[in-house]
């Protein structure tokens, strides 16, 4: 849980970060891209007014820039045939981007664009004879996004990298306190489980002795009985938690996170199990139907596995419809084994089915212990011991399907 929240506490700082940074160096990029294409304009707008000797970049002091914006001015038939052309005595512009650019302006029903074959923006206007079509080379203004950019990108991602490793340690230090109260809660509930064993091993063994006795009148015998029946539930309740201690405690240990594994055939494990409960689910006035392979086998722990498998076919056929069959099947997919116990019952909301495996929470409130017979652990214990094994477990509820219980391995 804590790997969870450490997890998660790392990827809220780095999204909220993340778009952040993202926003900032995005508004720059497209800030910088606004001023370029501005700028741009009002030069191709200048040059058309034949003002092309003033066009000039970062001139903020009153003298002539050396960073010159490169533009011409062609003046073209309505035919789109060039006939003069007046601009900056360095520029040479190529026959062939000439005739592509005058075609590209030519055939545009826009008053300005660019050709992005050569890097040139353009703008025109009619004249008398013709169209005036300005030209400015925007290789420099592309040339200083692209750099732009990739900065960006490079500033974003080192700037990642960074929040990654500050985040973590400041998640390791912030939720230490979480981590202490987690452990002391967990060995509250390893200790106390413990010490319950002894005097509930002793009230089981007197009402034992006493329920063997000759002559123990009727009333008494009801109120002993009734003794031994809640002292075995309370057995019951200090074994399962004692058993959510343990795999707390493997969770808890980065040496033990996971269990011993070894490779278990699953079709028959899981085939023993639902024999076992053909007898109970007859009682239950339902039936168990199997999809098992032969030969699936998994790394995992045969005891825990199996009690996995008991608890799903348990819930299974105790909320099982009467009359209605339970489905047990396998399958593998990859290196993934699949094994799945549907129902048909009370369909699950999707409120209940988000906390189907807390500890103690039970889907109907109005559903007793005396009824059920448990305390609502079996599901937290069967996914302790999933998550143990390096797997996964899930719920799934419709009217449709039923109730389906996934657990992959």
């Amino acid at each position: 849980m804590l790997a969870k929240l450490r997890r998660e506490f790392i990827a809220i700082s780095m999204l909220l970060v993340g778009l952040v940074l993202a926003g900032v160096l995005g508004s720059s990029l497209l800030s910088n891209a606004m001023m370029q294409r501005s700028v741009t304009m009002e030069i191709l707008k200048r040059a058309l007014q034949g003002q092309i000797e003033d066009v000039t970049l970062g001139d903020t002091t009153g003298e002539q820039s050396t960073d010159l914006m490169l533009a011409v001015v062609i003046e073209v038939t309505s035919d789109g045939v060039p006939y003069a052309g007046y601009g900056n005595s360095s520029i040479e512009v190529p026959d062939e981007m000439l005739r592509d650019v005058i075609l590209d302006a030519m055939t545009s029903t826009e008053s300005a664009g660019k050709c992005d074959d050569y890097h040139v923006a353009w703008m025109k206007t009619e004249t008398p004879w013709g169209w005036r079509i300005a030209l400015v080379d925007t290789y420099s203004r592309a040339a200083s996004l692209r750099v732009q950019a990739l900065t960006s990108l490079v500033i974003f991602f080192v700037s990642m990298g960074a929040l990654f490793v500050i985040s973590y340690v400041l998640s390791g230090w912030a939720l230490k306190p979480v981590e202490r109260s987690w452990e002391r809660q967990r060995r509250f509930v390893s200790d106390a489980s413990h010490e319950l064993k002894t005097p509930l091993a002793v009230i089981l063994a007197n009402t034992q002795i006493l329920e063997g006795m000759e002559g123990l009148p009727e009333d008494a015998r009801r109120w002993v009985d009734s003794t031994a029946d809640e002292a075995g539930h309370m057995k019951g309740l200090v074994e399962d938690l004692l058993t959510l201690a343990r795999a707390d405690e493997q969770a808890a240990t980065k040496s033990g996170s996971k269990r011993e594994l070894a490779s278990v055939d699953v079709s028959e494990l899981a085939s023993r199990c639902a024999l076992e409960f053909d007898a109970v689910a007859f009682e239950r006035g339902c039936e168990i139907a199997c999809d098992l392979p032969k030969g699936i086998t998994a790394h995992a722990d045969q005891e825990g596995l199996r009690r996995v498998v008991r608890t799903l076919l348990d819930n299974a056929t105790k909320y099982a419809r009467p009359g209605s069959v339970v489905s047990v099947s396998l399958k593998a997919e990859g290196k993934r084994v699949i094994l799945s116990v549907n129902n048909h019952g009370e369909t699950i909301s999707a409120e209940d089915l988000k906390h189907i495996f807390d500890r103690f929470y039970r889907t109907d409130d109005a559903r007793e212990r005396q009824s059920s017979g448990g305390f609502g652990l079996g599901l937290a214990i069967a996914r302790s011991l999933v998550e143990s094994m390096g797997g996964k477990i899930s719920a799934s509820s419709s009217d449709e399907t039923g109730t389906t219980f996934t657990v992959t391995l």
